[in-house]
């Protein structure tokens, strides 16, 4: 369809906004998903993508007119009112984006491993009639709902493409450090290294983040009900031939030896 200047429609700009997106990324290279602009069916989805590049960061991703605003969190979001983190705002992504995990080959741009760390949909505070606007005035007052994150937060922009993450007070705010104690995908459950080791990417730089205490645990063999009757029965009958045993040997509490 032409616009009355004779040019092609681009989904209201969404295809020109996404250029950035697309010159920056090799298609036949990466697993990324490509430039196609769409909307989901409420208009607000959010995630967030932990992702092991050069470094470690966290990508939030707000659906904003069937794109993905981004920023980029270097130490990830904090449920502690008191903690500002310092968000980079990136180029737009497509809404496609939002189920990408997996790895970026190394050389490629933010080659590395990303995992899909949260995933729900936002609102805007009730006074945002307009969140293209909210952003491009520099404040954003948003509800999350989701998997590791709920509650009332801002983004403020102080300069440029550097913003601020900050969490409200509410039922949600807390002191726990939600990045060390939530350490696995919500899509698939895995650890950074665990999702190189199945996608061929580089474990050991995935491994570095994922914190240390997450490694999976040791786990005991499962012993049957029937077999643990059977330890139940036989204890007793080991424990009175033991103690025989010791009273014969002349070991028991009374025996040679003892006053």
């Amino acid at each position: 369809m032409a616009t009355s200047h004779g040019r092609k429609s681009t989904h209201d700009g969404r295809s020109d906004r996404l250029s950035e997106y697309k010159s920056k990324r090799n298609f036949d290279k990466t697993p990324e998903p490509g430039p196609t602009p769409r909307r989901s069916r409420t208009g607000r989805r959010f995630v967030i993508q932990k992702h092991r590049a050069s470094h470690l960061h966290y990508d939030l991703r707000l659906e904003v007119n069937g794109v993905l605003k981004s920023w980029a969190v270097p130490k990830g979001p904090s449920r502690n009112p008191r903690d500002k983190r310092l968000a980079m705002a990136v180029e737009d992504h497509p809404l496609d984006y939002a189920e990408f995990e997996g790895v970026i080959p190394e050389g490629e741009y933010g080659g590395g491993t990303v995992m899909v760390w949260d995933q729900g949909s936002y609102l805007p505070d009730d006074d945002t009639k307009d969140v293209a606007k909210a952003i491009e005035k520099g404040e954003l007052k948003f509800t999350l709902k989701g998997n590791n994150l709920k509650g009332s937060w801002v983004l403020v922009r102080t300069r440029g493409r550097q913003w601020l993450l900050i969490k409200h007070r509410d039922a949600f705010a807390s002191d726990e450090s939600v990045t060390d104690t939530q350490a696995r995908s919500v899509l698939s459950d895995r650890t950074l290294a665990e999702i190189a080791a199945d996608e061929g990417g580089n474990v050991a730089k995935a491994a570095t983040g994922d914190p240390v205490e997450t490694a999976p645990p040791k786990r005991t063999p499962k012993v049957s009900r029937a077999a643990r009757r059977r330890s139940s029965r036989a204890s007793p009958s080991r424990s009175r031939k033991s103690s025989s045993g010791a009273r014969r040997r002349g070991g028991g509490r009374h025996g040679p030896g003892r006053s």
